[in-house]
């Protein structure tokens, strides 16, 4: 469906009912609203993996404003504030009450300036592989890390010129390196690429220019969060993820998957998908 937001429209897909026969009532499932990477990519990258949660939730899938199938609006829109922002009003339209809200990546970012601005909207928050701040050092050093020198500086040159022929660079020598899973990328992951709409003028963009920092933020943030990161991420290392536990109040738990990098649901998908579970789950 489409759904009007904030002077544009906005593409969603649900999975699951969100009330369910219980005896003689409907009982409510909670909400997962799933914010996707990029900038410039969509919700597909979420299916099918995350349509196991639906019985335990109601999943609300949405390209976010600029992206994927929710093309029509104003590229002057196209900043933090403005996706924050988007998220209380997609809900009002959808009457959905108290979401818990999954960001991956851009996602994440999203997601922790969401919370910090509307701190009294989310249920719950999962930042899942992602950053508080834009740190060109600290991704170069994930990348050499990972992929060695010649990734290090195709990622410098991309974070910092933008140039198509710089991103071009970037997928070529520094993709490869989001897992490190030797398989990757595999059949099913040139797939799921594949049928993703992409905009790489949002990308490049987002990625070159916007130098962001939530720290300062975060601490607004009043619901219970959920970090999981992977040691071996390039493009949000593990510093990123500790970063963020810096400046969220305590009680903020996080979880660090060791054999991940970017894609922990590909590399470690059952304990990643328990640990949901189970924060979804938790009073």
């Amino acid at each position: 469906m489409r759904v009007t937001v904030n002077g544009t429209s906005l593409f969603v897909d649900v999975e699951g009912p969100a009330l369910v026969p219980d005896g003689d009532t409907m009982r409510d499932k909670p909400t997962l609203l799933l914010l996707h990477g990029g900038p410039g990519h969509d919700h597909s990258i979420f299916k099918p993996a995350y349509a196991r949660l639906a019985d335990l939730v109601q999943i609300v899938y949405v390209d976010q404003r600029g992206n994927g199938r929710s093309q029509d609006s104003d590229p002057s829109t196209w900043h933090l504030d403005q996706w924050a922002d988007d998220i209380p009003t997609l809900c009002k339209a959808l009457g959905i009450t108290r979401p818990i809200v999954l960001g991956w990546s851009f996602g994440g970012i999203v997601a922790m300036h969401y919370a910090a601005r509307h701190p009294d909207h989310p249920a719950k928050l999962i930042l899942q592989s992602t950053m508080a701040r834009m740190d060109v050092d600290q991704v170069v050093e994930g990348f050499r890390a990972e992929a060695g020198e010649a990734a290090a500086l195709a990622a410098k040159a991309f974070l910092t010129e933008g140039t198509p022929e710089t991103f071009a660079e970037y997928g070529r020598l520094c993709a490869p390196s989001y897992s490190p899973d030797p398989a990757f990328p595999s059949p099913e992951d040139i797939q799921a690429m594949m049928r993703m709409i992409p905009n790489p003028e949002l990308t490049m963009n987002f990625l070159s220019r916007e130098r962001f920092d939530l720290r300062g933020e975060l601490r607004d943030v009043r619901c219970p969060v959920l970090v999981a990161a992977g040691a071996r991420d390039p493009i949000t290392p593990l510093a990123s993820a500790r970063e963020i536990m810096t400046g969220l109040p305590a009680g903020a738990r996080l979880e660090i998957f060791e054999e991940s990098g970017h894609f922990i649901a590909d590399t470690e998908g059952e304990r990643f998908f328990a640990l949901l579970r189970a924060f979804i789950e938790a009073p």
